[in-house]
C-alpha cells in the first residue's frame, strides 16, 4: 500500500482531515523518507527527538534504527492515534508527547541526541533557534522545510538575513536535497528542502549573552536598505558607536557582514562594558 493511501485511510477511519492551521502536509514519497533517514546518519545508540510526528511514517522508520525516539505532536488527535498504534505494534522505544515543542521543557538526552522534523513554515525559525540556543544543543538536526527558507538559512555575504545569522552563529547549515511539492499530501504550494544543521560546539564560548548579541543583529537588520550607522543609532550610545566604528565600516549594510564580523562587534561592545 502506498504511503498516501495509508495516510488517507487512517485519517478517514478516525474522521479526520489534514489541518491547514497546523501546516499538515504529510510526506508520501518513500525515496525522500529514506533520504531523510540517510542524512540523519542514524546509529543504534542514538536518541532521536522528532518534532511533528504526524501519523508516524518517519517515527516508525527511526524506531527501527535507534535506541529511543521521543516524538512531539501538537495535534492531540494525531497523538492519540499514534499512541494507540504504537501500543498495538509493541514498539517499546517510542514515546509520543502530545505537546507543542515550543512550549515544552525538553528532557536531557545526553551529549549526542539528534533532532529530526518535517517543520511547518510558521515554526521553522523558532524551533531551530530553540534547539541551537539550548545549554545542551543536539549533535545534529535534519529538517524538512520550505525551499526558500532553507536557502535563506544557508545564505552567505552579501545576502545574509537575520535568520541566516541566527542559525550560522551556532551551526553549519547545508541543503541536502530539494524536494518537489508532489512528494507531499495535501500538495503544498511550494517545494521543500532537506536541511542538515550541524551545531558548533564552540558557539557557546563565542556568544556569552545571546539576548545582547541578537539585540545588535536585529538593530542592524531593522532597515536592511539603510547603512549600519543609521540602524545602530537606534540601540547604541554615542560611546558604543565610537567603539564599533573602529572595528567596522559602518557605511556597509547588515546583509554584507559575515558571522565573524557580527561576533567582532558583539565582543567589542562586551569588552568595553
Amino acid at each position: 500500500m502506498s504511503l498516501k493511501k495509508k495516510i488517507k485511510e487512517t485519517l478517514e477511519k478516525n474522521n479526520l482531515k489534514p489541518k491547514k492551521y497546523f501546516g499538515q502536509n504529510f510526506l508520501i514519497e518513500k525515496g525522500i523518507l529514506n533520504q531523510v533517514i540517510e542524512t540523519a546518519d542514524l546509529k543504534k545508540e542514538d536518541f532521536i527527538l522528532e518534532v511533528g510526528s504526524g501519523l508516524g511514517t518517519l517515527t516508525k522508520e527511526l524506531a527501527k534504527r535507534v535506541k529511543k525516539v521521543i516524538a512531539f505532536e501538537k495535534d492531540k488527535e494525531l497523538a492519540r492515534i499514534l499512541n494507540q498504534e504504537f501500543d498495538i505494534k509493541n514498539i517499546k522505544n517510542v514515546k509520543i508527547i502530545p505537546e507543542d515543542i515550543l512550549k515544552s521543557k525538553i528532557e536531557n538526552f545526553g551529549t549526542k541526541y539528534k533532532v529530526v522534523a518535517n517543520l511547518p513554515y510558521y515554526i521553522t525559525s523558532p524551533v531551530i533557534r530553540k534547539f541551537l540556543e539550548m545549554e545542551n544543543p543536539p549533535f545534529l538536526m535534519v529538517f524538512m522545510v520550505q525551499k526558500e527558507v532553507a536557502k535563506r538559512i544557508c545564505q552567505k555575504p552579501p545576502n545574509m538575513s537575520l535568520l541566516s545569522v541566527a542559525v550560522q552563529i551556532y551551526a553549519t547549515p547545508k541543503i541536502v536535497k530539494i524536494v518537489k511539492k508532489d512528494s507531499f499530501w495535501p500538495k503544498p504550494k511550494v517545494d521543500s528542502a532537506i536541511l542538515k544543521i550541524s551545531p558548533l560546539i564552540k558557539a557557546k564560548n563565542e556568544i556569552m549573552n545571546a539576548n545582547q548579541f541578537f539585540k545588535i543583529v536585529k538593530a542592524g537588520f531593522s532597515s536592511p536598505r539603510k547603512q549600519l550607522k543609521n540602524n545602530f543609532q537606534k540601540v547604541l550610545s554615542k560611546k558604543e558607536m565610537f567603539h564599533v566604528k573602529h572595528c567596522l565600516d559602518l557605511s556597509r549594510r547588515a546583509q554584507s557582514l559575515s558571522i565573524d564580523e557580527w561576533t567582532k562587534i558583539y565582543k567589542t561592545l562586551a569588552k568595553k562594558k
